[in-house]
């Protein structure tokens, strides 16, 4: 199956997900993220829209746990800039998205953060994820400390035996799930 039909049945599935169980699922990922990260950690994450799994609150949870929160600034044909989260501060941005208010940092600092949290509509056993088609984060994430767990975010029945890879594709090492937790993730050889 292509990468196209995939995302397009994976986005009609999460559509179909009643509200009341997507309350629930981004509580069970609060949770597990929140038990991940020690105070003083550099993590990057995102704001998620739509039917994307999780919520603001997931982020909320983090810095109160005194978390680094870092989330992306994506601007057309540019790198991806990152900028430090603060509760009930987040301003429109392109694409839908929310993001910190300058000032930013630049591409690099993505390479202080010991997680990066990682959009995807899909990820397989070997880690290799399936996002929405942009490359931000095929772009971004080359720039990532190597010792980062790079973490999918996706719902449970979203762990896929195997997807389509391309060479530009940056493997994640673990999943995080509403009912599975963060679980590492075999890497490809």
């Amino acid at each position: 199956m292509t990468k196209p039909v995939l995302r397009e049945r994976i986005l009609a599935a999460r559509r179909a997900v009643p509200a009341q169980v997507r309350l629930a699922e981004a509580t069970a990922l609060q949770t597990h993220l929140r038990a991940a990260f020690r105070p003083g950690d550099t993590v990057c994450g995102y704001v998620p829209v739509g039917s994307e799994p999780g919520s603001p609150a997931m982020l909320d949870a983090l810095d109160t746990a005194r978390v680094r929160v870092l989330l992306p600034v994506a601007r057309a044909r540019q790198p991806m800039q990152w900028g430090a989260y603060s509760p009930g501060r987040l301003v429109a941005a392109p694409f839908g998205l929310r993001e910190p208010a300058p000032p930013w940092l630049g591409p690099e600092a993505i390479g202080t953060a010991a997680a990066v949290l990682v959009p995807a509509l899909a990820v397989d056993r070997r880690g290799v994820r399936l996002g929405r088609g942009a490359g931000f984060y095929d772009r971004a994430l080359p720039l990532a400390d190597p010792a980062a767990r790079l973490i999918a975010v996706v719902r449970d029945d979203e762990v896929l035996d195997e997807l389509p890879m391309e060479p530009h594709d940056v493997p994640m090492t673990h999943v995080v799930t509403p009912g599975r937790g963060i679980v590492a993730l075999a890497m490809r050889e």
